[in-house]
């Protein structure tokens, strides 16, 4: 039998809601944004809940959060982040995808996780749910501090490519492989395996399923991590630190999907 595998989008597929937006009160209080940036990120935050953006305001504050992340030295975040992230290295993880995941594991079949966010953000989570893989956004780096700047974006054609290159290495076989994720933007990942699925979809992904008879699934009881898996531990300062500095520079990426996302259901 060919090898085959099960590649999961993360915000609102896995997890109950996006962290991308969340750090600003903590960089606040430890002096890397201003109370400006706060404002302005609890805006973002609001306009990921609701969508209520057009695409200028969304493409003007990707390039504001950009700029905002620029020259950001890690070890001062690390300092920082030490203290205020604990709760969110243990998110709200939808019980019924943790299932599904273990389910996939039993049959055989790899478990990979594609998202755009950053890699800091994605592979700490993926090792806590037992990802066997993880493809994400990539940030630049340059003399140990954030330059702002996405070197890779693992977005909408980019998860397609990247999935059938992981494919053509680990020789899994796509058309009997699985696929999951909430969003319309999410369609070539989607389309490149031969049992995709809807979770939790938006209007575009939910037309287009029905469209293509593909399964809807609904994915509603959030639990917390080590509610769902007892033997989880909280990880070191250090992985602490990865994480809250990949998901705040990748704000950026996130808004710009956002953007894309309204005009492709527009």
């Amino acid at each position: 039998m060919p090898r085959t595998a099960a590649f999961f989008d993360l915000d609102k597929t896995i997890i109950a809601k996006s962290s991308a937006l969340a750090f600003s009160r903590p960089f606040y209080q430890g002096g890397l944004i201003n109370r400006r940036a706060v404002l302005k990120s609890a805006y973002a935050q609001f306009v990921f809940l609701v969508g209520g953006a057009d695409h200028d305001q969304m493409e003007k504050m990707r390039e504001y959060l950009s700029a905002l992340t620029r020259g950001w030295n890690v070890q001062q975040v690390r300092e920082i982040v030490a203290e205020t992230l604990h709760g969110l290295i243990d998110p709200l993880i939808y019980e019924e995808a943790a299932s599904l995941i273990e389910q996939h594991h039993a049959a055989g079949r790899d478990v990979v996780i594609v998202s755009s966010s950053g890699s800091e953000v994605v592979e700490p989570i993926g090792a806590l749910l037992g990802a066997d893989h993880v493809i994400a956004t990539r940030l630049k780096i340059e003399d140990g501090c954030y330059t702002g700047e996405i070197e890779y974006y693992a977005y909408a054609e980019n998860k397609a490519a990247a999935i059938r290159e992981l494919a053509a290495r680990e020789g899994y076989a796509l058309a009997e492989s699985y696929a999951y994720s909430d969003s319309v933007t999410d369609l070539p990942l989607l389309e490149a395996v031969g049992r995709p699925s809807a979770v939790n979809p938006d209007r575009g992904l939910r037309k287009e399923a029905v469209a293509r008879d593909w399964p809807i699934l609904v994915f509603d009881r959030p639990i917390e991590l080590h509610r769902r898996l007892p033997e989880f531990k909280a990880p070191s300062s250090t992985v602490l630190a990865a994480v809250a500095v990949g998901t705040a520079v990748l704000t950026a990426g996130l808004v710009w999907h956002l953007a894309r996302r309204r005009r492709s259901t527009a």
